[in-house]
């Protein structure tokens, strides 16, 4: 008996999505937040415009990112969200129950990150782990709290240099289902290895770089090619040295702190949706969030 067909895969994130028109039939949309205002990719920009797109086509909409439009959504079954503290990671969300429930889907559409694949995997999978762990796994990659499998962390970095190809995610997708053409494990190791030069860019850079104010500490990286560093990795080596931390490029100011830190950037900035723990708004403001930081007595 012949495999059952794969569901269209589609990626996106929450400042970029796919065109409705290119994704077709039921639609299942998974580790995606809605858009968060501050550089300008807003809900009504980005997410409402995709929404609308969609219509009654949208089976379900998964999500664990904090945004203060949920409870738009509250009473809508389509929408099953939820904030990082609830699930440190999407693939928890998607039970065997939840996708029984939704019933089959003609679409996934996921983040590019080793979170929403895993996400899309597990749909495919009915709700199943595509390895024992990998749940695990992705709430330790996506969190940065405890460690993951070889396996986990070998993707992670995968994915930090192959992250905008989107042949590459869909290969990796199959890969964790099964149903990839067997060469996709050796293509995950070599560009792991390839991101040992990213990485090394970026602690370089936050040896080098980062200032002390207070409770804050800042790294200029406006000179910096940005696909010569990891960003995400720049603002968690930062936090390793003070509470928040902020990485300016040459159109946006990006702050981050712990998800549990109680820092609510979104009310600090004026900023509407998004995480509390991880906002940019672009560059211009840095005066009014040097300001802002300052009354929360987080700058000196």
């Amino acid at each position: 008996m012949s495999e059952a067909p794969l569901p269209r895969l589609a990626f996106g994130t929450p400042r970029k999505l796919p065109k409705p028109s290119t994704v077709s039939g039921r639609v299942a949309v998974l580790d995606i937040a809605f858009a968060a205002d501050g550089t300008g990719h807003s809900f009504e920009k980005v997410t409402a415009p995709f929404l609308d797109g969609l219509g009654d086509r949208l089976a379900v909409w998964v999500d664990h990112h904090d945004h203060a439009y949920h409870p738009r959504y509250a009473h809508d079954p389509r929408f099953v969200l939820a904030t990082k503290a609830m699930h440190g990671a999407c693939p928890e969300m998607i039970t065997p129950a939840l996708v029984e429930r939704v019933g089959a889907v003609d679409s996934v559409v996921c983040h590019t990150d080793l979170d929403g694949l895993y996400s899309a995997a597990r749909w495919i999978l009915g709700g199943r782990d595509p390895y024992p762990g990998a749940e695990d796994d992705a709430r330790a990659v996506d969190t940065r709290i405890g460690t993951p499998s070889a396996r986990g962390a070998e993707l992670d970095r995968a994915l930090r240099t192959r992250g905008r190809d989107e042949t590459f995610l869909a290969r990796v997708v199959k890969h964790l289902v099964g149903r990839d053409d067997g060469s996709t494990a050796h293509d995950i190791r070599e560009a792991a290895r390839e991101y040992a030069e990213v990485e090394a860019t970026t602690q370089r850079l936050a040896r080098e770089r980062y200032a002390l104010h207070g409770a804050t500490v800042v790294c200029d990286v406006s000179d910096v090619n940005p696909r010569e560093f990891d960003k995400t990795d720049l603002l968690l080596l930062g936090q390793t040295r003070a509470r928040v931390s902020v990485v300016l490029d040459t159109q946006n100011v990006t702050l981050a702190a712990p998800f549990d830190s109680g820092i609510n950037f979104l009310t600090l900035l004026g900023v509407s949706g998004g995480m509390p723990t991880r906002v940019s708004v672009p560059r211009q403001r840095w005066p009014d969030v040097r300001t802002a930081l300052a009354r929360a007595s987080l700058w000196a």
